[in-house]
């Protein structure tokens, strides 16, 4: 099949709800793509942020096979080995005391909702369950999700909205604003990626989870981008020390299959009984076997090199002094990029495209880029070779 052979099957026969780069992804191997065409490309977003071992990963893939040849799928109804040694693996390396295990981020932040509301509920009845959001997040597709996001432009079209959330500015002040006697948890993301990139501060969030205590809210974050080694730990609220009340997950999570989820803390374990939340493909054997593969491979030597690539990639890209990018910010390899004003991350992310090396855009005009977690120096210096003659 040709490129334009694609393009022409994707027009007929799919709903155009995404816009497309003009680029075909055939094959992959490390953090290397090919096209159809056979033009190479260094990958600077992993499926944003899911194939987080990398493309053709060996391990990864026997796991897989091995699982689906053995079982592919069964009911909830039934035990099975690989979700509940993937939740033994995520709550012994985390502190946290239970999992769900969903499709999606959205889906996962559709239960940790449920969850506070149901909290909220069984201690003290109706009308305590409004959350908390901040403004700049995003927290999903969905019409739920959708109203928990804290920016205008994704409030369109799908009207009404559920109900039941407020945004704060991610200051005290800010939350005390909108804060009252009917808010029953705070969800927030400590790095807002789709929002640009922005780090929370640390004492922020300090001085929220004390709010949250002194007050019974949950405190809700949301790693569905940040989680599962992005930032140089295995979640990003481990190096902000805290332990939420639930904290979400999925891209990375399986490397690529579709799984999310959430964790849960002690005192959150019981709320969620029999018939109060289910997923009928939540923990799936192949997706849980690749999971537990993915944990495997980012060991804590592995998140250690995470961190050191992350910083190796911002040096190198300011280290540049190119005309069209300022500062960099974020965490392990998740990092966002200034776009100078005179110039659009849609122009930039273009050219680099163009030039072999992807990349994501972000809110507030700035580049984001999400390189697998296993990626070596050799292929970092590779896109950073592609930014230099690119971007002069």
């Amino acid at each position: 099949m040709t490129h334009e052979e694609l393009v022409r099957l994707d027009h007929q026969y799919t709903l155009q709800t995404y816009g497309r780069f003009d680029v075909d992804i055939d094959h992959g191997k490390g953090a290397r793509l090919w096209d159809l065409a056979g033009k190479e490309y260094i990958d600077f977003t992993s499926g944003i942020g899911t194939a987080s071992v990398g493309y053709g990963n060996e391990r990864w893939a026997g796991a897989v096979a091995r699982q689906a040849l053995k079982l592919g799928h069964i009911s909830n109804l039934f035990y099975a080995q690989p979700y509940a040694l993937l939740a033994e693996k995520l709550c012994r390396r985390t502190g946290m005391a239970g999992a769900f295990f969903g499709n999606s981020g959205a889906e996962s932040n559709e239960g940790a909702i449920k969850l506070a509301r149901k909290y909220s509920f069984d201690k003290y009845g109706k009308g305590r369950g409004t959350i908390l959001t901040l403004k700049n997040s995003f927290h999903g597709r969905t019409v739920t999700t959708l109203a928990a996001t804290g920016q205008d432009v994704f409030h369109n079209y799908f009207f009404p909205f559920t109900d039941g959330f407020r945004y704060a500015e991610p200051t005290m002040d800010g939350i005390a604003e909108v804060a009252g006697h009917d808010v029953c948890a705070v969800l927030l993301e400590l790095i807002q990626g789709e929002g640009g990139v922005f780090p929370m501060e640390k004492e922020f969030i300090h001085e929220l989870a004390v709010l949250c205590a002194e007050r019974d809210w949950l405190l809700l974050v949301d790693e569905v981008q940040t989680g599962v080694g992005r930032t140089g730990s295995l979640f990003c609220f481990q190096q902000y020390g805290i332990l939420p009340d639930a904290v979400t997950f999925a891209k990375g999570i399986a490397g690529g299959l579709p799984m999310g989820g959430f964790l849960v803390s002690e005192r959150c374990r019981p709320v969620l009984g029999p018939g109060t939340h289910a997923s009928t493909f939540g923990g799936n054997p192949v997706c849980a076997a690749a999971a537990l593969e993915v944990q495997n491979i980012l060991d804590d030597g592995e998140l250690a090199q995470v961190q050191e690539k992350g910083a190796y990639l911002r040096a190198g890209i300011e280290g540049l002094d190119l005309p069209c990018l300022g500062k960099t910010r974020g965490l392990g390899l998740m990092v966002g990029v200034e776009v100078r004003e005179g110039y659009t991350n849609k122009e930039l992310a273009a050219r680099l495209m163009d030039a072999g090396l992807l990349v994501l855009t972000a809110g507030h005009n700035a580049l984001r880029l999400l390189p697998p977690l296993t990626i070596t120096r050799e292929e970092l210096d590779a896109g950073l070779a592609i930014l230099a003659r690119t971007l002069v």
